[in-house]
């Protein structure tokens, strides 16, 4: 897969792209990374990227031509067609989904606005897809892309040392994950619950499953609105709300005992 990236700090997206999961996908040649810096492309001897805004108000807003010129020569320069997304808190969210669909293409660009955005005029003519990564304010897109290019590039085939890794992942099924656990067995800090230890396979999916739906139902409670769950996991799913009302329960008895 192809990641090309417009933006004004080409350096900062290269260092993000080199380390990791990400760095490896690249140096395995499962993925590459290209960015692109519109001041390259300018007419003027200031290599002049932005202006003030018409109708006036605070902030610059990026020009048309210098993003325009990027794009073209951009596009020419592999030959897969390009699917170009601007980084935007005006985009949709971006959910695993979304990453997950982006993954399957073999080419995106990602567009890193600055200052108060980009000239309307240049998205609406090319641009296909808005996207943000949350509700907040960035002082540019380089930190959204940079997000991008790791959800993205650590699905390709053969980025992750374990294949499995990206399955179980949270919002791989629509849910968090569940809790781990490493060495030691026993730690001031408390014990790994015996059922990890057990070796029993249909054992350990059973609690792993029921801690996912439990944490989901705790902490996000709206993915599980979204979600249609089977009989078995309506059982699971009960016994955790069980467990948690007792245990929260002896905390408060606890609590009032010291």
């Amino acid at each position: 897969m192809r990641i090309d990236v417009v933006t004004l700090f080409p350096d900062f997206v290269r260092q993000c792209a080199a380390v990791g999961v990400v760095g490896r996908a690249q140096q395995r040649e499962l993925l590459q990374v290209e960015t692109w810096n519109p001041r390259d492309y300018t007419t003027d001897r200031h290599r002049t990227v932005d202006s003030s805004s018409y109708g006036g108000g605070p902030g610059m807003v990026m020009l048309i031509q210098p993003l325009r010129a990027t794009l073209e020569v951009m596009r020419n320069a592999a030959p897969e067609p390009v699917h170009v997304i601007y980084l935007s808190p005006q985009g949709a969210r971006l959910t695993q989904g979304r990453v997950e669909a982006l993954a399957k293409r073999p080419r995106i660009a990602l567009l890193c606005g600055r200052y108060e955005g980009v000239d309307e005029r240049l998205l609406t003519h090319e641009v296909d897809e808005e996207l943000s990564i949350g509700d907040y304010v960035l002082s540019g897109g380089e930190l959204a892309a940079a997000v991008i290019i790791d959800a993205v590039g650590r699905l390709q085939d053969g980025a992750l040392n374990d294949a499995q890794s990206a399955e179980q992942d949270s919002f791989s099924d629509g849910l968090l994950d569940c809790p781990h656990y490493a060495k030691p067995v026993h730690d001031a800090l408390g014990s790994v619950p015996e059922v990890l230890l057990s070796g029993d396979h249909a054992a350990i999916a059973r609690w792993r499953q029921k801690q996912s739906l439990g944490r989901t139902w705790l902490r996000r409670p709206e993915l599980l609105s979204q979600r249609a769950l089977d009989a078995q996991s309506r059982a699971l799913l009960d016994e955790f709300r069980r467990e948690h009302v007792q245990y929260e329960q002896k905390r408060q008895n606890d609590a009032v005992d010291d």
